[in-house]
């Protein structure tokens, strides 16, 4: 993009997020909610859409929306009702999904981005709760519906509980995109109503994206965004269709209303489909099902029972740890990464930021190689805080301690154990230092009087050689002591 783009065009982007629920059982039959396995072992009349069977909405799944909505700072309704959402398409057997539409469970509220451009909020529209579709396989060609010889229908997922979080259009960048969508996984899993992950199609996101010339009042045609399967690709693709439709605009062209696909391999955006409207969809309201009228002390109680929030753990780790903005924010990325930290805080009984340091150093170094997450890594909280503490004995020292945490991840060892297996020991006997310093100087003479005539840049020279003569075993800080206090 360029800096003459920027100035003539504005971007406008809202967000519409789809997290599927962690409850037992799907939204209105007793079969069992879960990731994978063969197909259609999960149905049962309800979520097939028999004829005669009848939806029985499930209160969890009611629950943890309202608790979403709270956390969002969201009101809830105190009247609200589920509706059919009409449309013809193999993965809905109904032809008919149950959602809702203009009266939602939860209203209003906000998130707050954080990013170069200061802190701002983004409304939230509406928190609503519906049900999943099922999934098509596509079989031939790319897998797309395009290229594909025939497809295959999966109503496993069909029926899952799903809930809808819309935003208002207040988000003005991809990089603001991605701050939302990051602060709103760590708030929705810091709840526990859902595992959020977005390789599994736990949270799903699509982008509603328009540009226009500046100055101008109304938004440019809306083009709707799809398949974004993680955050990287949230970025990828508004920064794609941003720019396109920019190009667009540049050349004289119409935009239209419509549905793109954005494909992972290619990085770029194609049209599926012109926009669908509300009126399309025929919605009514679901009449096997009364609307729902949440109580206040329901209601009250979910508010009582919301656990810590992201922006809060965020506050109390820079205030109880006096840790820095940057390590602040990689440590509470996730409700499981600032568990793992905490347990490792916990168990070290000197300055955390020692902890922090070997997370954030060493160990995320060794992570990243092996693809793993932090709360994945071999090395337990409790093993990482007695390796940091060893270093603080002088059992062993910095450098050997970088083995060590190797050896660990590698096995999953205490360090204990494997600085006895690979002979690691920091020597810290004064006496034994003391002969193996005597006979550097003895073989390094002229290094020796630079340091005895005033030069101590020297000095490290010969620190090196005793820790060479030692094989690395020599208690680095003692090394340095006895040089200076014999050639002084």
């Amino acid at each position: 993009m360029t800096d003459t783009q920027t100035d003539i065009y504005t971007t406008t982007v809202g967000l519409e997020i789809h997290v599927e629920l962690a409850t037992a059982s799907k939204m209105f039959c007793g079969c069992r909610v879960a990731f994978g396995g063969d197909p259609n072992t999960r149905t049962c009349p309800v979520c097939l859409g028999m004829p005669g069977s009848l939806p029985v909405p499930n209160e969890k799944a009611i629950e943890f929306t309202m608790k979403i909505g709270l956390a969002l700072g969201c009101t809830i309704a105190e009247h609200s009702l589920f509706h059919r959402k009409n449309y013809f398409y193999p993965d809905m057997p109904k032809n008919y999904q149950i959602s809702q539409y203009d009266s939602p469970l939860c209203y209003g509220g906000a998130v707050e981005v954080v990013g170069d451009w200061g802190t701002h909020p983004v409304g939230i529209t509406r928190v609503h709760l519906e049900e999943d579709t099922g999934k098509s396989i596509h079989i031939g060609g790319g897998g797309r519906i395009a290229d594909s010889d025939y497809s295959l229908e999966d109503f496993n997922r069909a029926g899952t509980p799903l809930v809808e979080i819309v935003s208002e259009p207040d988000i003005r960048s991809a990089d603001e995109a991605r701050a939302f969508v990051t602060e709103l996984r760590a708030t929705i899993e810091a709840l526990g109503v859902s595992d959020v992950r977005m390789e599994e199609g736990s949270m799903r996101v699509d982008a509603n994206v328009s540009v226009r010339r500046k100055g101008e009042k109304e938004y440019g045609a809306k083009v709707e965004v799809k398949n974004m399967n993680s955050i990287r690709s949230v970025i990828r693709a508004l920064e794609h269709e941003e720019e396109r439709q920019r190009k667009a605009l540049d050349a004289g062209e119409i935009l239209i209303q419509e549905t793109r696909h954005f494909d992972e391999k290619s990085g770029v955006t194609s049209s599926m489909r012109t926009k669908e409207y509300a009126f399309d969809y025929r919605y009514f309201p679901e009449p096997d099902m009364v609307p729902f009228e949440p109580s206040a002390g329901w209601v009250d109680s979910i508010k009582d029972s919301l656990p810590e929030s992201p922006t809060t753990r965020r506050e109390r780790f820079a205030r109880e740890y006096g840790l820095g903005v940057k390590d602040v924010g990689v440590l509470t990325s996730s409700l499981k990464a600032a568990q793992w930290f905490e347990a490792a805080a916990g168990a070290y009984e000197g300055d955390a930021k020692k902890v922090v340091n070997w997370i954030i150093a060493d160990l995320f170094g060794l992570l990243n190689e092996a693809g793993l997450e932090l709360w994945e890594s071999k090395i337990s909280p409790v093993q990482l805080a007695a390796l940091v503490t060893l270093i603080d004995s002088g059992k062993i020292s910095g450098k050997q301690a970088k083995l060590v945490l190797q050896g660990m991840f590698e096995s999953g060892d205490d360090p204990e154990k494997v600085i006895a297996e690979k002979g690691l020991e920091q020597v810290s006997d004064e006496g034994a230092i003391e002969a193996v310093v005597d006979d550097v100087i003895a073989e390094n003479a002229e290094a020796a009087g630079k340091v005895r005539s005033g030069n101590l840049g020297t000095i490290g020279f010969l620190v090196g050689q005793v820790m060479k003569k030692s094989k690395g075993k020599a208690n680095p800080q003692m090394v340095n002591e006895l040089l200076r206090r014999k050639l002084s």
